[in-house]
Parts: C-alpha cells; structure tokens; sequence
C-alpha cells in the first residue's frame, strides 16, 4: 500500500512540473511551420486536395498541444501516463498507425483497380487480334 502512494506522488510530481519557456517556444515556432509548411505544399499543388484535411488537423493540434499545456496534462491524466512526453509520443504513433492504415486500404483499391485494367487490357488485345486475324483470313 505504501507503495502504491509513493508512485501516485511521483506521478503527480512529474505532471505538475513546470514546461520551460524554451521548450514551449520551440513547440509553437514548429507547429506553425508545419502549418505554413501544409500551406505552402497546397498552394503548389505539391500536396494533393485529399489529404489536405488530414494534415492541417494534425499540425492545428500540435498548435493546441503546443499553446494549451493543461489540456496536454487534462489528456496526459485521463490516458493514465506519467509524463506529457509519453502522452505526445502515444498520440503520435497513433496517428503514424492510423497514415497507414489510410494508405494500406488506398494501396488495396489501387492493386485491386490495376489487376482489373490488366484483364480487361488482355481482353481487349486478344478481341484486336481475333478481329486482325478475321479481316487477314478474309
């Protein structure tokens, strides 16, 4: 039992610890390079319409993350992790693993569409032949 309250005190020593300034600064200076970074990939046509929703919701809640510790800590506390970087470094991967998942269930469809236009290419070549060879023997 003494145990157990000596880890919940250190648990809450690591969440009430202070953020440096330093370490918030660069957070937001990074955020909001992503975000004109997504921009910026648009505006050129670099990055496609499609996944422009998905990334402007990443970097939008890094600039939340990044300006709202407590909602950070509120997030931390709820998913029962020690410290915020665990929570960041969860979230992340997260959302690594739901990329590709995205992109396994595109790459699916796409392998699916390119083995029907083979088939229907060797169907269409086979015909061509067939009515080359009818016209020749005629």
């Amino acid at each position: 039992m003494n145990k157990t309250i000596e880890l919940n005190e250190l648990r809450e020593v690591f969440l009430s610890a202070p953020e440096s300034d330093s370490a918030r600064i660069l957070a937001i200076s990074f955020s909001i390079l992503l975000v004109a970074t997504v921009l910026w990939l648009v505006r050129h046509r670099v990055l496609r319409e499609e996944y422009t929703p998905i990334w402007m919701g990443a970097a939008v809640c890094l600039v939340v993350a990044s300006v709202s510790f407590d909602l950070l800590n509120t997030i931390t506390r709820l998913i029962g992790a020690w410290t915020t970087s665990s929570t960041i470094f969860f979230l992340g991967e997260l959302f690594l693993f739901l990329i590709c998942l995205n992109y396994a269930v595109r790459l699916s469809k796409t392998s699916l569409r390119l083995k029907n236009l083979a088939q229907e290419m060797a169907l269409l070549k086979a015909q061509v032949e067939q009515i080359e060879s009818d016209s020749k023997a005629a």
